[in-house]
């Protein structure tokens, strides 16, 4: 099906595009349907990609190669190696204990609990270090439950609580202009003040973390009643535990130290990435966790696939394939056009892109437009900027759309169809209250 949908792209004409562009999206079809279909293991798919670019003339192998040195791919080591670290600390599991006697021991209120836990981290940190902070959390809560061998798919509460914890670091994000890198792409070129970005995006990001923890209640009802044993399991393994550990203490001071370092980026110059590899690194030198543990803790073949897919995004990006698209879409839409047609085609735009590509770099082509089009039209200078920079982090569909989502994916709690089942309506049902929120709340702060 790959194939023959690569040839059947090839042969439909694209006049005013290079034949790399075209090919390129030619690949990105073929991509699609291999990585959706699972017909080979999804890292050895992006494997295929690097060698596939070459040989079509899209670009050449060391600028495929490219995409894995992309600041995201340190990020999400970073991530990996400070979950690791909280996990075998035994950091992660007293703080589950104690989470759990606060939230209550229902299934619904663990997953309101991973929701909002991320939700409300990714409004001020990278939604990866939120999930990667959260996840061997998750991995604790779920035995709790009498769930055996999750990581062998046969769970619904094991699915709703790894997706909850993923989806709600994005939908978190909506929240401020340093939630996500398209947000900032937007304050960029609208100079929206960070309020006025607070004041529609806070509600939007309240709301969809809401409609997250419903909705994959819905999609995957949970097949457990509670933490097996109640509160007095909670009270008798806190009590084994004892006091908190040395190696605990150190543990909590490395990742507070990071948080704060991830919270002062504006104040100390530094990136996101580059922090977490000093929490990792500090991992490392202070003794907690070892290279091994390391080895054993980041799933390798999830940064292949995640590498391979920036690699295709960047042949899109850099042979006009995605422009190209783009504008012929925007183009065919007439003169006498409505501001909700636009907004409209414009986010279902940056979904489908969003899904392939790095969001950045969707936002870099996507931003610069919507704003060109609001000032052409006389339009309010964010009112197309603002939910295209959010349609860029609607990456709910598929696992190479979003760190998040590669991880949440990674567990083997969850798999590709199960993700699609959960993370289409809540694109579409993004799409919607994202559009209401612009069209009412958000009007009078767009500049």
């Amino acid at each position: 099906m790959a194939i023959i949908a690569f040839i059947l792209v090839m042969l439909v004409p694209t006049p005013g595009l290079s034949y790399s562009g075209h090919a390129a999206i030619a690949l990105l079809i073929f991509a699609i349907i291999m990585w959706a279909s699972e017909a080979q293991v999804l890292a050895v798919t992006s494997l295929m990609l690097m060698f596939l670019q070459p040989l079509l003339h899209i670009q050449t192998f060391s600028q495929a190669a490219i995409g894995f040195a992309n600041p995201i791919i340190f990020l999400m080591i970073g991530g990996f190696i400070l979950a690791v670290a909280i996990g075998k600390s035994g950091l992660a599991k007293r703080f589950t204990y104690w989470m759990l006697s606060k939230v209550g021991t229902s299934p619904s209120m663990s997953i309101f609990a991973a929701v909002f836990s991320t939700g409300l981290l990714s409004a001020w940190i990278e939604n990866v270090v939120a999930f990667a902070m959260l996840l061997p959390i998750i991995k604790t809560i779920v035995p709790l439950f009498g769930v055996n061998d999750p990581e062998k798919g046969n769970s619904n509460f094991a699915k709703a609580m790894v997706l909850g914890a993923s989806y709600g670091s994005l939908a978190g994000g909506f929240g401020t202009e340093i939630g996500t890198a398209p947000n900032l792409m937007a304050a960029a070129y609208t100079h929206l003040p960070f309020v006025n970005w607070m004041v529609f995006g806070f509600p939007l990001a309240i709301i969809m973390l809401f409609v997250t923890w419903k909705l994959l209640g819905w999609v995957f009802p949970p097949e457990v009643e509670g933490v097996v044993g109640g509160k007095e399991t909670l009270t008798n393994a806190m009590n084994v535990m004892g006091s908190i550990t040395r190696t605990e203490k150190i543990t909590a001071a490395i990742l507070f130290f990071t948080i704060a370092l991830w919270v002062t980026t504006g104040i100390t110059g530094l990136d996101s990435y580059s922090v977490a590899l000093i929490g990792a690194s500090l991992y490392f030198v202070s003794g907690v966790i070892d290279w091994k543990d390391a080895q054993e803790g980041v799933d390798w073949g999830l940064i292949i696939f995640f590498g391979g897919a920036l690699s295709l995004g960047a042949a899109l990006l850099n042979t006009g394939a995605a422009s190209y698209i783009i504008t012929h879409l925007i183009g065919g839409l007439g003169p006498n056009v409505s501001t909700v047609s636009i907004m409209l085609l414009l986010m279902v735009v940056a979904v489908i892109f969003t899904q392939v590509m790095s969001n950045i770099a969707l936002a870099a082509i996507l931003v610069p437009l919507a704003v060109t089009l609001a000032a052409a039209q006389g339009q309010p200078i964010g009112i197309y900027a603002a939910p295209v920079a959010i349609s860029c982090s609607l990456s709910f569909m598929f696992p190479m759309a979003d760190p998040t989502v590669a991880m949440a994916y990674g567990t083997g709690y969850v798999n590709i169809k199960e993700i699609l089942k959960a993370g289409i309506p809540m694109v579409v049902i993004g799409i919607i209250i994202t559009i209401i929120v612009m069209l009412t709340i958000a009007k009078p702060f767009l500049g």
